[in-house]
């Protein structure tokens, strides 16, 4: 891995890649991806991970807005055809020569890079950068590492689109390489040789640093079922693979566990990481208590509490783990005082895995991270006298319906537990005299039925009548960013419409 890595950087090196260059990697979960990453860090470059579901709007947003200089993509993922993509922003790819690209709407994009069998107008072929490589150029990749300090900028991760456009989070190889030794330290990797089977994508920060970073550190073994999730495929690679550990989004792991109990066959991994969204009560059960929970921001590299490797029910189903090392946590209230632990506030945190800031947008960073450098998180949190944390849900999710404050993870969290949901996901919309009103989407299970009624009565007694849903909208599947994070501004949307 090191040599191509190392050859690959130093093909980088031949185009004129300078550091801190930014270079786009677009791709699903691939081989390449894994290598292309190693080799940025090695040649000093500024890895840009962007989402292989992002249409030429969207990426002509991500290339202009951190000035791309070089990408690497894909040949096709689903209905993507990744150069096609790049024709479309940029028709002068078709006429230019390889590596000098010289376009109207991307000017900084220079050179593309297609990992395809096929040669690509305007762009190099993967192999052709590998096979740039020479004796000389690969004895200067490794002399070149004394130019490259920890501190320096690596990684670019653009936030998940949850609110709308995402903003840059520039981080260092210090932020990435010590967040990624501690998640794996907490999951016991220096123990022995894990084998994970990883579900979740490269380019979101779970993928980057829980699953990348983390095996690098410990020697741990990645293994890929196929380049986007399929729970049939990932069945057939644990099993196969003999796989100790699985990283997933708690959706993955709803339809990994129907599946199971579909093909009825038994999985028995030693672990399960999930992240990107909060689990379900129920879903650690059928996990067989192996579920472990993460929690954390782009903003703050990856991860900021995570499940102990031992923990009893109570914590493993109502907490989001125990503060990680090395770091600082804080509950405030909206003066910005700290209030007592078990009393909800805002989360804050101070850590070495705080991101450098916000690429070329200094007024976010600043209000998000003060001067003091305390991150804001947006999150409504409890964070308890033993190290351990409740996200009690997003300030900015937070629905008031007639002057009272309603957190919809509550009310998810009770309505997951009916014996026919599956997933549930609640917002707040508009009403003339209420000012919101509570509105629930669910996804239930093959076969079953649940009615408005239904759910009204399962709630009376249990929640407070005015966390009773006003409406319930049965769907079939969630609008969700590639990284399995709901996209609540669409539901919204959806909702906001059919008014």
């Amino acid at each position: 891995v090191l040599l191509q890595a190392d050859k690959l950087a130093a093909g980088f090196k031949s185009l004129g890649l300078e550091k801190n260059d930014r270079l786009g990697l677009w791709t699903p979960n691939l081989i390449e991806w894994y290598i292309t990453k190693m080799a940025c860090a090695r040649a000093g470059l500024i890895m840009v991970g962007l989402n292989p579901s992002y249409q030429p709007p969207e990426m002509e947003y991500c290339i202009n807005k951190v000035g791309i200089k070089a990408i690497v993509c894909g040949d096709n993922f689903k209905s993507q055809d990744f150069h096609q993509n790049l024709v479309t922003i940029a028709p002068e790819l078709e006429k230019s020569d390889p590596g000098k690209l010289k376009s109207a709407k991307i000017p900084s994009l220079k050179t593309v890079i297609t990992i395809s069998t096929n040669q690509k107008k305007g762009a190099y072929n993967f192999e052709e950068i590998l096979d740039l490589a020479t004796n000389d150029s690969l004895s200067n990749i490794k002399k070149y590492q004394y130019c490259i300090s920890s501190d320096d900028p690596c990684n670019l991760q653009f936030t998940s689109g949850t609110t709308g456009k995402p903003k840059a989070a520039l981080t260092s190889h210090f932020n990435m390489v010590n967040n990624g030794f501690y998640i794996g330290k907490r999951n016991e990797f220096h123990r022995k040789h894990h084998i994970i089977c990883l579900q979740v994508p490269f380019f979101h920060a779970f993928g980057t640093v829980i699953s990348v970073i983390a095996a690098l550190n410990h020697g741990s073994t990645l293994v890929l079922p196929t380049d986007g999730f399929n729970p049939d495929k990932s069945l057939d690679a644990i099993k196969e693979e003999a796989c100790t550990v699985i990283h997933g989004t708690p959706t993955m792991y709803v339809d990994l566990v129907q599946k199971q109990e579909e093909r009825q066959e038994n999985i028995s991994p030693e672990i399960a990481v999930a992240g990107g969204a909060l689990c379900a009560p129920q879903l650690f059960k059928k996990m067989l208590n192996v579920l472990k929970s993460v929690y954390g921001l782009t903003e703050t590299t990856a991860v900021v509490f995570q499940s102990l490797p031992t923990e009893n029910e109570d914590k493993a189903t109502t907490t989001v783990g125990h503060v990680s090392e090395h770091m600082e946590v804080k509950v405030i209230d909206k003066d910005n005082n700290v209030v007592p632990c078990g009393t909800a506030g805002e989360l804050c945190i101070r850590s070495y895995c705080n991101m450098l800031g916000y690429w070329d947008d200094e007024e976010k960073t600043k209000e998000l991270m003060g001067s003091d450098r305390w991150l804001k998180t947006g999150d409504q949190f409890i964070l308890e006298e033993d190290g351990y944390g409740k996200v009690v849900g997003r300030l900015k999710e937070m629905i008031i319906r007639g002057g009272e404050n309603i957190f919809p993870k509550e009310i998810e969290e009770f309505l997951n537990t009916h014996p026919d949901i599956l997933e549930t996901h609640v917002i707040g919309l508009p009403h003339e005299r209420l000012g919101e009103e509570v509105c629930a989407y669910i996804r239930i299970k093959p076969g079953s039925n649940v009615t408005f009624q239904d759910v009204v009565k399962f709630c009376k007694g249990k929640l407070s009548h005015f966390k009773i849903p006003s409406q319930i909208r049965v769907v079939e599947q969630f609008p969700k960013t590639l990284s399995g994070k709901i996209q609540k501004f669409k539901l919204k949307e959806i909702a906001t419409k059919s008014l």
